[in-house]
């Protein structure tokens, strides 16, 4: 098994190979799949398009599930002689005011596991001052600009987190630890993760559902959010079908 892994790694490297779109809920993947125009309904929607096709999955809520199947996704392909040549973690997510308003689409230039380290009296220590693992991975920076050129969205920092932002403290907390930071989400590291284990790039894209800061269920625009996932998926299309990592 260890063989044929790293024969996927190889072809994965050589730029070949299909899209996974990673989704953490149902919904979020329908909106997605409306935009690359397959219909709704199944648990993998694929669309053939310009040599490469988009296979669209609801991983689960969370960097444990979403790593998790993630990893099952991309070893399956590999193992099937289809291996992934590019790994999309998408949804809806939180926005810091005032850079990412409601409605609006964040492409991650950084995505950052925020809540992964240790509470001391001074404060928060990541991970990596611990002398353990990694907090961050950066997508293709080519890919990056090309995406968010092609839908208008703001770049920065994604922080993903397993607890959903509600104060306005830790907002502003994750603010001065993050200062690119543009939106927070759930699964994206997660995804980057299981995404550079088996050498495939990964980008993250989140539309901005609600404020970062206190839980204000009235102010949430869902539907505002998923529309423009679909939207933004219908214009992010033709560049990821174009794209290949050595044009980075």
């Amino acid at each position: 098994m260890e063989l044929q892994a790293q024969e996927g790694r190889l072809i994965a490297a050589a730029g070949l190979g299909r899209v996974l779109v990673a989704t953490a809920v149902s919904v979020e993947r329908d909106a997605v799949a409306a935009g690359l125009g397959v219909p709704p309904g199944s648990d993998e929607a694929v669309l053939g398009a310009a040599g490469r096709s988009f296979d669209v999955i609801a991983v689960g809520v969370g960097p444990a599930l979403a790593a998790a199947s993630t990893a099952s996704a991309l070893t399956a392909a590999a193992l099937r002689g289809t291996p992934y040549g590019l790994v999309v973690s998408a949804g809806i997510g939180g926005g810091f005011q005032p850079g990412a308003p409601l409605g609006s689409l964040v492409v991650a230039d950084d995505i950052v596991v925020a809540d992964l380290g240790a509470e001391t009296e001074d404060g928060f220590l990541p991970v990596t001052e611990l002398g353990f693992g990694t907090v961050r991975h950066e997508p293709p920076a080519d890919l990056v600009r090309r995406a968010a050129e092609s839908t208008g969205a703001r770049t920065g920092a994604v922080l993903t987190v397993s607890t959903v932002t509600g104060t306005a403290v830790r907002a502003a907390a994750l603010r001065e630890r993050h200062p690119t930071a543009l939106a927070e989400a759930m699964e994206g590291f997660g995804v980057a993760v299981a995404a550079a284990a088996q050498g495939v790039p990964v980008l993250e894209i989140r539309a901005i559902s609600n404020p970062v800061g206190p839980r204000d269920r009235a102010a949430w625009r869902i539907g505002d959010a998923l529309a423009a996932l679909s939207e933004g998926f219908g214009k992010l299309a033709p560049v990821l079908e174009g794209w290949n990592r050595h044009d980075s």
